[in-house]
């Protein structure tokens, strides 16, 4: 059984929660390094105007130079995180994939993760739908002009959840190859795609509702549980959502769409605790001035907070929250069994890891099915 969320709260009353929440840990100053470097998706995404946004607020109170890496695939921007190159990462649902090991990251393997903070906010994931495309419905997707995403397994199966709602498969609609996501809206404003995947919110989206075509949404009716049912076998970490936030919606005019903590801001386990515990709190505590640039963050508020999604969070962030009064017993009890699950995995892809690539995919799925199932544990 799925669970609805509503989000429809008052930047002013988050920003109180937020205030309220950083309160609790006000005896000592945030200290940051003087330079932080984060991955994002391309220039002009949500995720990226967030990071910049974020980076600006943080800048102004710390005197902090926040560098933003821009990449167009999934694993472009966890590799320079697991280089070294980046402390966090400004991602979207590849975190859920590079955690499993599963989609862009079977022949690299699983990927142990750890959040800070995730956004919860009034946009939400559904398909953007040409105004002049005439479609309506999952159902009339059939037959159209659907962006594929290269090097984003992410996307691509974001789209296969939608497509699975309404019980079509990719092989019901006209894939069209486009580069990367900021290609995709390329394509969408140039009239060669009908749809693509996305965020309700970011520049682009506002730019298509101004086009000629103008700019639709494909809704995800919540009454529908054999749909929704179909599309969390492909995205588990899609949940249904009322969006307020995007072209053509509001309180008054909510779409019915799917959403999951978007961005969320990572890091690895073995970054160091106090660092991710004072970029915790500096995130917090700047909720106002990043939210004032970019509204779309309201999301990041401390009481919008899912401590109990698909990756744990950083031991450094758990202080934070239980500092804030916001981390309970079953946050905890989920955190232990996420990251003994990512255990689990990490132990698995050692048995495959040295195999040639052409046998490493398909005995590491094999393997990941097998070690999971045997500890009772969901294979997705």
């Amino acid at each position: 059984m799925f669970s609805t969320t509503t989000i429809m709260g008052s930047v002013s009353a988050l920003a109180l929660a937020g205030a309220l929440a950083a309160s609790a840990v006000q005896a000592q100053e945030v200290t940051l390094p003087r330079t932080i470097a984060v991955t994002s998706y391309d220039v002009g995404a949500a995720s990226y105007n967030q990071a910049v946004a974020l980076g600006t607020a943080l800048g102004n109170a710390y005197d902090v130079s926040v560098r933003v890496l821009p990449a167009t695939s999934d694993v472009a921007r966890l590799i320079p995180l697991q280089q070294g190159r980046t402390d966090f990462g400004v991602v979207g649902s590849e975190s859920f994939n590079a955690v499993e090991g599963t989609e862009a990251f079977v022949l690299t393997g699983p990927q142990s993760l750890r959040l800070l903070v995730g956004s919860n906010s009034e946009n939400c994931f559904t398909m953007a739908l040409r105004g002049d495309s005439g479609i309506d419905s999952v159902e009339d997707l059939r037959g159209r002009r659907v962006g594929w995403v290269l090097g984003a397994p992410a996307l691509q199966s974001n789209v296969a959840g939608f497509l699975a709602f309404g019980g079509l498969t990719w092989d019901d609609v006209e894939r069209v190859e486009v580069a990367s996501f900021g290609a995709s809206w390329e394509a969408f404003l140039n009239g060669q795609v009908d749809a693509i995947t996305t965020l309700t919110t970011g520049s682009s989206t506002q730019q298509a509702a101004a086009s000629p075509a103008g700019l639709r949404w494909l809704p995800l009716p919540h009454d529908d549980t054999e749909g929704w049912a179909r599309l969390q076998e492909v995205k588990p970490q899609f949940s249904p959502r009322v969006g307020t936030l995007g072209p053509g919606m509001s309180a008054e005019n909510p779409l019915h769409c799917a959403g999951f903590p978007f961005p969320v801001l990572l890091t690895l386990p073995d970054r160091s605790e106090d660092l991710v515990y004072n970029v915790t709190r500096a995130v917090t505590e700047q909720f106002e001035n990043y939210v004032e640039i970019e509204p779309a963050m309201v999301g990041w508020a401390s009481d919008r907070q899912d401590f109990q999604w698909v990756v744990p969070y950083h031991a450094g962030a758990v202080r934070y929250w239980q500092e804030a009064g916001l981390w309970t017993d079953e946050a905890q009890a989920h955190n232990d069994a996420l990251i003994a699950r990512q255990e689990l995995l990490a132990e698995t892809w050692e048995t495959v890891a040295d195999l040639p690539e052409a046998e490493r995919e398909p005995r590491w799925l094999e393997a990941r099915s097998a070690a999971l199932e045997a500890a009772g544990l969901p294979a997705y």
